[in-house]
């Protein structure tokens, strides 16, 4: 039977759940176990696909399409393993699949309630990956923090769930927070004692603490928490700050957080952990033999959060390059043709980054015009190629007014132009190209050697495309179209051949770069400034 682990917050946000049940998830999977992770988000939008980016962080797309929390970039970073749609559930989806059947009369009269018929949704979301029979254990995080309002529902769906599977085939780890108090000079346990308190109030007693601190948690306090938490002293888990979130499986490892999960489930150890690939990643990200630094330029930058999976796939693409990629995050707003030279330098490669409407597009088609006359190393993600598109269209072609439709639905020469099938669509939610896509690279180009096949998949988030009435032009004038959809004609991938590095890709790569299978158009953009860097210096 598969087991259930019930990831749950207390004391405050942002304590690090996601990150915890990823590394839970990695050690449990070394050491053989098939293990997943879902999300459940107690916000009522369907999805985070309409969130600004300031205000949810980016949106992860999966294999299948689902617009989801970021935290399921997290897990498959560690896990190395896709997720899907029913990896992340929010309030919102739950409450529309209620009203969905309450309309096609499936109560059958009834008064539909938050239980048991909201509770019970949430029962039947929480084992759909558990009942595929690919997993045996399914750790579910719960999102906000335990005396949320909107979380309510789901500590109760918990608390019946735990019920219903019986003893011994689930356990709740409540991540809570040890804070030290300077004044004072100690690390204080009362906040963990309250969290705890309301979570029993509740009707869950939870099963493994696990203590986010600064400093290491001495063994009196640890046996205070245990007593006054009714867990037992090994169950108190320590969590304190790393340098880098990598080092979380490692210091869960050393805290025997596997092990005590194992024999609260009565599963067998197997062996220990095979962590030599993660051990290997880690000294190479801790241990540089070069330095570069990459302007990030885009137009939420203000939010790191914003373009996490980019800054992680550069994380794993230093580390395959035994380089420490510092990131310069510049808005593109502020870019001008004036200032450009002065705001991009002493970068040795510049990726200007996804996202949607006009705000700062001009400033991001300035950055690109001087990269590209400068030699300096491009990647364009997304928006990023789109804008690529735009400035090859006006300054090398000669087409002054071109333009992306999204900018100007009435431009006369819309270089990139929305898609066929998104014209009549009204909804905004889950409605744009998404998911995996395949592409078919030509031989000979810069990004068929990059992949080392002419066959690849990579997943989507836009509305718009590049516009195949222009591909003429574009290739008698050096951009080639190296990458194009098989079943549209759509382009998927520009290069120059004239340039060092110029790579502009209409799909996200970010979302599949992982620890063990790191991106290789950052792998090889990050090695492209390494050698950039190498010959400025030598000049």
């Amino acid at each position: 039977m598969t087991k259930y682990i019930f990831v749950t917050g207390g004391v405050t946000s942002s304590l690090g759940k996601g990150i915890i049940s990823a590394s839970l998830a990695k050690l449990l999977q070394s050491r053989g176990y098939r293990v997943t992770i879902q999300k459940f988000d107690p916000y009522i939008n369907i999805d985070p696909g309409t969130l600004n980016p300031y205000e949810h962080g980016e949106c992860y797309v999966t294999e299948d399409g689902a617009e989801t929390d970021l935290d399921l970039g997290h897990y498959e970073r560690f896990l190395n393993v896709p997720t899907s749609q029913a990896n992340n559930i929010t309030t919102g989806r739950i409450y529309q699949n209620v009203i969905n059947k309450e309309r096609e009369g499936a109560y059958l009269g009834k008064t539909v309630q938050v239980v048991p018929h909201i509770t019970d949704e949430i029962k039947r979301n929480m084992k759909i990956l558990g009942e595929t029979g690919d997993y045996d254990i399914v750790i579910t995080e719960l999102g906000g923090t335990v005396g949320d309002i909107e979380s309510l529902p789901f500590i109760e769906a918990v608390r019946q769930l735990r019920w219903e599977l019986g003893s011994g085939n689930s356990l709740v780890i409540h991540l809570t927070l040890v804070p030290f108090l300077a004044a004072a000079g100690e690390l204080k346990t009362k906040p963990t004692q309250h969290s705890v308190k309301m979570l029993l109030e509740y009707g869950i007693q939870p099963d493994i603490l696990v203590c986010r601190t600064e400093h290491h948690i001495p063994q009196e306090l640890r046996k205070k928490i245990a007593l006054f938490c009714n867990v037992n002293i090994n169950a108190v888990i320590e969590s304190i700050d790393a340098s880098t979130i990598y080092d979380v499986p490692l210091l869960m490892l050393k805290e025997q957080l596997d092990k005590t999960v194992l024999s609260k489930f009565k599963l067998p150890q197997k062996n220990e952990p095979d962590l030599g690939k993660w051990k290997d990643f880690l000294g190479r990200l801790k241990n540089p033999l070069h330095e570069v630094t990459i302007g990030l330029v885009g137009k939420y930058v203000e939010l790191p959060d914003a373009y996490k999976s980019i800054t992680e796939s550069f994380i794993h693409a230093g580390a395959k390059n035994e380089c420490k990629v510092k990131i310069k995050s510049i808005q593109s707003e502020s870019i001008t043709a004036d200032n450009v030279a002065e705001k991009l330098k002493g970068l040795d490669g510049v990726l200007v980054a996804p996202g949607f409407g006009s705000r700062g597009i001009e400033g991001k088609i300035e950055a690109i015009k001087y990269v590209r006359e400068q030699e300096i190393p491009f990647f364009g993600i997304c928006l990023g190629m789109q804008c690529a598109v735009v400035e090859f269209a006006r300054n090398v072609i000669g087409i002054k007014d071109a333009q992306s439709s999204e900018i100007d639905e009435h431009a006369k020469n819309p270089v990139i132009s929305m898609m066929e099938n998104q014209k009549n669509i009204k909804n905004k939610g889950g409605t744009m190209r998404l998911g995996s896509y395949t592409c078919d690279l030509k031989k000979g180009t810069k990004a068929a050697a990059i992949y080392g096949k002419t066959r690849i998949t990579e997943r989507h988030r836009h509305r718009y495309e590049f516009n195949n009435k222009y591909l003429e032009q574009f290739e008698q004038a050096g951009m080639i179209a190296s990458g194009i959809n098989p079943e549209n004609n759509l382009v998927e991938i520009v290069e120059l051949n004239n340039h060092p590095f110029f790579i502009g890709g209409q799909f996200h790569p970010e979302l599949k770069s992982t620890v063990d299978n790191p991106h290789p158009l950052f792998v090889n953009f990050v090695a492209a400034s390494i050698l950039y860097s190498k010959k400025n210096k030598t000049l």
